[in-house]
């Protein structure tokens, strides 16, 4: 591939790259509400001579017991994948998630977060970060790469845009039943423009707990539900600190704490004057790559019931139940081919190697790695504040990311072979 070339092809279409960016985010896809954004991202890659298929939800995944919790929500469940030769097995894939956490306080962002805005240097808005900008970054570099290289509508290249990253994986898992599978997988997730390798095992749960109700008046003899509730929680913070002092993976040798506590919905109550008769916390824990899903809900569920009996204040023992993520931890070896590759043509378009690392969280590339036996790597855009209040990418990052991710495409297709382990 003539780099050069394909270098001023990148600054000429990177303008068209951010207009696509920012129809995205105008779409708020989060829960049940994605199929805007993946009709978006359809009529993209149908421009870049792909042929592009919606996916329902593979109907085995209520037995499947590597799924996370189905979930009821109102939008139809359902994937897109495009291609450059229409099948569903691919030589590389590309891989993206389309849907968003939600955005419910907007009163507390600069600008409505569905409705992009750029300042300096940056892009803001729900999604801009996580992960948007990644489907713009490859885009970007599949545009590039067309007007370069002849024989880019020959390529056995695929890419995925997932639902449910956020709180299951079952868009993914999905998918790959259905085979869409690859020799190597790259999640163009935002990686500050390093090579993210791994992540640790996540689980959702939804705690329930049952007080004593009463009029406010007499609250000091009631139970509050609320206050039982911040007793498991604080017991919680206790073990997950435990654990992260104590379970020291080489993997995570740089994360401070990898495995968080997040208490993120509360619920109960309904009526002020009232001491509420029950409340449920649910929560997002993370635990360590060498236990499974099922052992860190037995372990989490122990935990809690050890504590409400040891408190003699819960006047029936909580309940738990899974919610979500079932997610094992996962780990590339950093000298695998598939980045040995990346970080040699982030050096080729940027002097420098990126840095690899993991993190106390997780990705789709779990999925491929964990159960289908497909190295896979996350590399994409720089971002800021995802999940949270301004959340946004930094422009020029976009561009960086896709003139390595085009180089990296090109010498996969020039010199395949050696991916897949």
């Amino acid at each position: 591939m003539d780099s050069e070339a394909f270098d001023r092809a990148v600054t000429r279409h990177e303008s068209r790259a951010l207009d696509f960016l920012e129809a995205l985010v105008r779409q708020p896809s989060h829960l049940g509400h994605e199929v805007g954004a993946q009709e978006v991202f359809a009529a993209e890659l149908a421009d870049l001579g792909f042929t592009t298929t919606v996916l329902p939800f593979d109907d085995g995944l209520a037995d499947d017991e590597r799924a996370g919790v189905l979930q009821d929500v109102p939008g139809p469940r359902q994937n897109t994948y495009a291609s450059l030769t229409g099948e569903l097995r691919s030589s590389l894939l590309l891989h993206g998630h389309i849907d968003v956490v939600p955005a419910s306080t907007p009163e507390l962002w600069a600008s409505d977060p569905f409705e992009p805005r750029r300042d300096e240097g940056r892009l803001y808005g729900r999604g801009a970060g996580d992960m948007k900008c990644g489907f713009a970054m490859a885009t970007l570099a599949l545009r590039a790469l067309r007007d370069v290289v002849p024989d880019f509508g020959t390529w056995s290249l695929g890419f995925l845009a997932a639902v449910e990253e956020e709180c299951t994986g079952n868009g993914t898992l999905s998918a790959a039943r259905q085979g869409v599978l690859a020799d190597a997988v790259v999640a163009v997730e935002p990686t500050g423009l390093d090579l993210l390798l791994g992540g640790v095992g996540i689980v959702w749960v939804d705690v329930t707990v049952v007080g004593r109700s009463a009029h406010a008046e007499a609250a000091h003899l009631a139970v509050n539900p609320f206050d039982l509730l911040w007793e498991l929680v604080a017991d919680l913070r206790r073990w997950t600190a435990e654990l992260s002092a104590a379970e020291r993976d080489p993997v995570l040798r740089d994360v401070e704490s990898p495995y968080n506590l997040n208490v993120g919905v509360v619920s109960g109550g309904d009526w002020p004057s009232s001491v509420p008769g029950k409340a449920t916390a649910r929560l997002r824990l993370a635990y360590p790559t060498a236990w499974t899903p099922e052992q860190a809900e037995h372990e989490v569920a122990a935990r809690i019931a050890r504590c409400a009996a040891a408190s003699g204040r819960f006047p029936q023992p909580p309940q738990v139940r899974s919610s979500g993520f079932r997610a094992p931890g996962y780990h590339l070896d950093a000298e695998h081919d598939l980045a040995v590759r990346l970080r040699r043509a982030h050096q080729a378009a940027h002097g420098r190697e990126p840095a690899a690392y993991a993190l106390g969280s997780t990705t789709d590339a779990r999925t491929y790695i964990r159960y289908f036996d497909t190295p896979a790597i996350c590399f994409g855009p720089t971002a800021a504040n995802i999940h949270g209040i301004d959340e946004s990418v930094e422009i020029a990052s976009i561009a960086a990311g896709a003139r390595t991710l085009g180089r990296f495409v090109a010498d996969w297709f020039e010199e395949p072979g050696g991916a897949r382990t």
